[in-house]
């Protein structure tokens, strides 16, 4: 397998590749290493700026950033400044949202097992929406309001029963779920009635969410025919169709932009009759791209006749998607990024499994060497969020580059950090 330049549509918005270098932001990645360290994430802060701007445009305001995706202070900080409300789905994601400054009516509560704890804070803060997903959860914020709080502003998640063409696990509106209250044999309807009803809640309205890394926006207008019967039948006057828009990650994929999705949103909601306010929680497509994950080579290991490892000095740890979903990235170096990538390598972690494989059969520069500094696009999304301490292996550090200027957002965790909650 040989490949020339890395495709342009992978990269961040800003970044240009000059005499063969990378450069974000106006931020020459490879000196950024050489300051910040490897794993290092950077991530082009005017891309996400426009991808915001770019949501709540086509949204009409009424758009939250999903933060699973990615959150730290900052990135709670630049969306609310962008103005975007922002989805947190624990009490942790909360609790960085409120540090970070937004509003509680900016935010909106998800997850489909809310514990007591998590439901008490928000109705402390007056948070914006809270998203219902099962009768348990219904009970809990019964006996919360009975105990003095006031009833919440809510909506309904409702599993629509769609098939969306993504990975299994990626699949949330499907009929065996985990996630919201079935619309089979008028569960969902029920939940609405009770609601309605109950003093202790506030409808609003009905959310549905299909899946994540969903490219054909017709799985959204799929979804908003089978719903809008529901959806009008219902009262509501907030109707949201979740995020899930799918992101490239390799060459020769593709994705429509927010903009486009948001179109066929609207125009399946109006053509169904669907009066509601139409509000979406975009997340992956907000900041998958806007990313870069720079690593350090450590070995390059050919087995004759077999294959060449190239490990770095990350892995599952930093970048936990490929193991989970057998999802597809590329690499090269970013000194050389326009270089003839002719070698074929597996691009290996440093952890003690097999299983540790970022890329597959990637395509490298045939000279790669240990040293050299390898990029991956692309991962912006679910690669810090989903990372983990595992082999106690250190979690990097977070840059966010822009016109010539990179700040630090998140410092490379330390050694004394890992034994910080440990009491031995």
């Amino acid at each position: 397998m040989t490949e020339q330049r890395i495709s342009q549509h992978l990269l961040p918005d800003s970044a240009s590749i000059l005499d063969g270098r990378l450069v974000i932001g106006g931020c020459d990645v490879e000196e950024l290493t050489r300051t910040y360290g490897t794993p290092l994430f950077v991530y082009d802060e005017d891309h996400i700026r426009a991808r915001c701007r770019e949501a709540v445009a086509a949204f009409d305001g009424k758009v939250a950033y999903a933060s699973k995706a990615f959150l730290c202070t900052a990135m709670a900080k630049l969306v609310h400044e962008e103005g975007m409300a922002i989805d947190v789905s624990t009490g942790g994601e909360l609790f960085v949202a409120l540090h970070a400054g937004v509003p509680p009516g900016s935010l909106v509560l998800h997850g489909n097992n809310k514990s007591e704890s998590e439901l008490t804070r928000a109705l402390e803060v007056n948070i914006g929406r809270i998203v219902v997903d099962s009768w348990d959860e219904i009970r809990r914020i019964e006996q919360l309001v009975e105990k003095g709080h006031d009833a919440p502003r809510v909506l309904i998640r409702v599993n629509p029963g769609i098939e969306a063409h993504t990975h299994e696990y990626l699949k949330t509106g499907v009929a065996d779920s985990k996630f919201g209250f079935p619309m089979a044999d008028g569960v969902a309807a029920d939940a609405i009635s009770y609601v309605r009803e109950s003093p202790s809640f506030v409808f609003l309205g009905v959310h549905a969410h299909i899946g994540s890394q969903v490219f054909d926006a017709k799985s959204y207008a799929m979804a908003i025919d089978a719903l809008a019967p529901f959806v009008v039948a219902s009262g509501a006057s907030e109707f949201s169709i979740g995020g899930g828009l799918g992101v490239a990650y390799v060459s020769g994929e593709s994705s429509v932009s927010i903009a486009d999705w948001a179109a066929v949103v609207k125009t399946s909601c109006l053509r169904n009759g669907i009066d509601a306010i139409v509000h979406a929680e975009p997340g992956r497509s907000i900041v998958a791209s806007s990313a870069v994950t720079a690593y350090t080579v450590g070995t390059v290991k050919t087995i004759p006749g077999v294959r060449t490892y190239v490990a770095v000095d990350g892995g599952m740890s930093d970048n936990p998607r490929p193991v989970l979903y057998g999802s597809g990235y590329e690499a090269f170096r970013a000194t050389d990024a326009d270089a003839e990538r002719s070698l074929t390598v597996h691009i290996v972690g440093k952890h003690c499994e097999s299983g540790d494989i970022i890329i597959r059969d990637a395509a490298v520069p045939a000279d790669l060497a240990v040293g050299d500094i390898l990029c991956t696009p692309v991962t912006g999304a679910y690669g810090h969020a989903m990372g983990s301490n595992y082999n106690k292996v250190l979690r990097p550090a977070v840059v966010f580059v822009a016109r010539g200027k990179a700040r630090l957002v998140i410092e490379r965790e330390s050694y004394s950090a890992l034994i910080s909650r440990d009491v031995g």
